[in-house]
């Protein structure tokens, strides 16, 4: 037979085998002659296997096997410990539960049928409508602030102006300025007044002593009884000012123990805090990646190693006062004193 009529044959073949249903429609199931556009399975209740709707297993389960006839549920089991499902499901896994971070607190555990729930530890906050990559250090109102409401855990502290009488107290300025400087006045003429007593007496003393010891005595008044009574003022001024040096119980264990006290440095000046102690700008961003407290713990270890023996909490006290941060190192001295790592020089 030659191709031509071979050819012919098969097309002849074909219709003859079409009408009799040799080859299936397209989009019909050989099982229930129905196609997947047809089957509609109930939200939230059933998921589609195949061309059947089966049942969803319970929350706090998973799917093990689907179900082999419509409207009944397959094979469950149960989570186990570490993941959930909080919804009816078909999924194969559980989900993996949440682990909080160092710095949120647990508040609810996790269970079979619910996630983990975290929270921001006491003193710090993150804004729900933030993506809370780090729980931040709540805020401290100004001197010349009050508190209006305190920080939680989503929301950081709001903090208002004092409200005063400005005709007031420009009425109060000017009886109270008078007054002061009228103090001052009186004041420093009795300071000035008893120096300058205390110099006669002791010009009357030298008249009555031998020769021999006029000129000590002579020496030790060379200065005027007004230079040495503004001398006694300064002296007494800077002593105010003056911080207390801090010595350490136990050496640099004392020190190491009171790195988490200087996590209450504003965030805005961690950087000028540790460039100020010689700390390079590419050595404080490497810890960029961690959370701000163990930022600032890593970076006192490397300002340790590289002083070694001479560091100290008061070098380290002294770089926030240069930076106006007086209130941070009033809290940090007063909690190494109180905690018993160190005590002020003039104790002992």
């Amino acid at each position: 037979m030659t191709p031509f009529l071979q050819y012919m044959a098969f097309l002849t073949l074909i219709w003859h085998l079409k009408p009799m249903g040799a080859y299936p429609q397209s989009g019909l199931d050989l099982v229930g002659n129905r196609t997947k556009r047809d089957v509609h399975c109930r939200p939230d209740l059933e998921y589609l296997n195949g061309n059947i709707c089966c049942l969803y297993c319970p929350a706090g389960t998973h799917k093990i096997s689907p179900c082999t006839r419509a409207g009944e549920k397959g094979k469950c089991e149960e989570c186990e410990d570490g993941t959930y499902t909080e919804h009816a499901n078909g999924l194969q896994l559980c989900l993996k539960c949440t682990q909080c971070r160092s710095d949120q607190e647990v508040v609810r555990p996790c269970t079979p049928t619910q996630d983990t729930e975290c929270q921001c530890k006491l003193g710090r906050f993150c804004a729900p409508d933030q993506a809370c990559e780090v729980c931040k250090t709540c805020s401290r109102c100004e001197e010349d602030e009050e508190m209006e409401r305190s920080c939680t855990s989503t929301s950081n502290t709001e903090c208002k102006k004092i409200q005063t009488n400005a005709v007031s107290t420009s009425a109060k300025a000017s009886v109270i300025v008078p007054l002061v400087l009228i103090a001052a006045v009186v004041i420093g003429g009795l300071i000035i007044a008893v120096c300058t007593r205390r110099h006669r007496k002791a010009t009357d003393t030298q008249r009555n002593v031998p020769d021999g010891l006029k000129a000590g005595l002579e020496k030790s008044n060379e200065e005027t009884p007004g230079q040495s009574c503004s001398n006694l003022i300064l002296s007494r001024q800077l002593e105010d000012k003056q911080f207390p040096k801090l010595v350490p119980v136990n050496g640099e264990e004392s020190l190491r123990k009171c790195f988490e006290y200087f996590e209450e440095i504003d965030f805005y000046y961690h950087k000028r805090f540790f460039r100020h102690l010689g700390i390079m700008d590419n050595v404080i961003k490497s810890k960029d990646h961690l959370l701000y407290d163990d930022k600032i713990h890593e970076l006192l270890n490397i300002w340790v190693e590289k002083e070694g023996k001479e560091a100290t909490l008061n070098d380290l006290l002294k770089a926030l006062l240069d930076l106006n941060q007086r209130r941070t190192a009033e809290t940090v001295k007063e909690n190494a004193v109180l905690n018993g790592h160190y005590f002020c020089d003039n104790e002992r």
